[in-house]
């Protein structure tokens, strides 16, 4: 096994997992992910994310498969309720119950909002999350694609818990959340979970990510993740099911790139998305 000591905090909980997890959105091949999520987490990946919605549950079913072959000690796993499911505590704690059950566990290490939909009450969907963790359905709990002023919203509405992740799409290309979200999340401990960080292999090519790689003897995946990994609380959580690539994203681990190739990065890659997209939206 190899020994991977990078870690990061878990928001303010004192709860550090491997600075880079993997994600279960649009596995195809569940058996081929099944060995895959195994080199991961023999390899020192210990933090892996899903969502009931995923495959209609078979993906919360395939980490239930996967916990049982590599053990629950050591591993952290996020699961996400989609917002519909949130609106009652009956239906909240519906959803928690087929969760683990999928999962086969009796308790997950976090339980995220899936996303906030306008026409529902943001205050009693936080407050019924909230209820979920007084059960012990969760030991922490946190949000998704939320944004600044809803995560501030969240926060004012919890009476015992903190939301310690917000989980939002973030990658080289799509640098909407450096401009507010990004620095708020750092200043209040809140970790972001950044999913599709590496834009369903767009990267590769990349003439900007292949120059950089060049100087550290890294590919392009491994600087774009690595991107990311530099920034304070920030922890990628790509999806993969094959081997191949766990391997590349582990080589990700490690190491930092230096300011100026972080600098280069933001001078030399556009984002594609324009910066108030995500921020400034209620």
């Amino acid at each position: 096994m190899v020994k991977i000591t990078d870690k990061k905090e878990i928001g303010n909980t004192g709860e550090y997992v491997s600075t880079l997890g993997l994600g279960t959105f649009g596995i195809k091949d569940y058996d081929m992910a099944m060995e895959a999520f195994t080199y991961a987490f023999e390899n020192g990946i210990d933090n892996y994310d899903t969502a009931e919605m995923y495959g209609n549950g078979e993906a919360e079913e395939f980490l239930g498969r996967f916990i049982k072959e590599v053990g629950r000690e050591n591993i952290f796993i996020t699961t996400k309720i989609m917002p519909h499911n949130m609106v009652s505590r009956e239906r909240a704690e519906r959803s928690a119950r087929n969760s683990l059950k999928r999962l086969g566990i009796s308790t997950v290490d976090l339980i995220l909002l899936h996303w906030s939909e306008p026409h529902l009450s943001l205050e009693k969907q936080i407050k019924n999350l909230e209820y979920l963790a007084d059960k012990g359905y969760t030991r922490y709990i946190g949000v998704s694609n939320l944004n600044v002023n809803e995560i501030e919203l969240a926060m004012n509405t919890l009476s015992k818990y903190e939301v310690v992740v917000n989980q939002v799409r973030y990658s080289v290309y799509d640098r909407r959340i450096e401009k507010s979200l990004l620095p708020y999340c750092i200043r209040n401990r809140i970790t972001i979970q950044a999913y599709t960080p590496i834009e369903r292999g767009e990267i590769v090519g990349d003439k900007v990510l292949k120059e950089i790689g060049e100087r550290y003897g890294k590919t392009e995946v491994q600087v774009a993740l690595n991107y990311l990994i530099s920034q304070d609380y920030v922890i990628p959580i790509p999806k993969t099911e094959k081997r191949e690539r766990v391997e590349e994203f582990i080589g990700s681990m490690g190491w930092r790139l230096s300011k100026g190739d972080i600098n280069l990065i933001k001078e030399r890659i556009p984002s594609r998305y324009s910066i108030d997209d995500l921020e400034e939206e209620q």
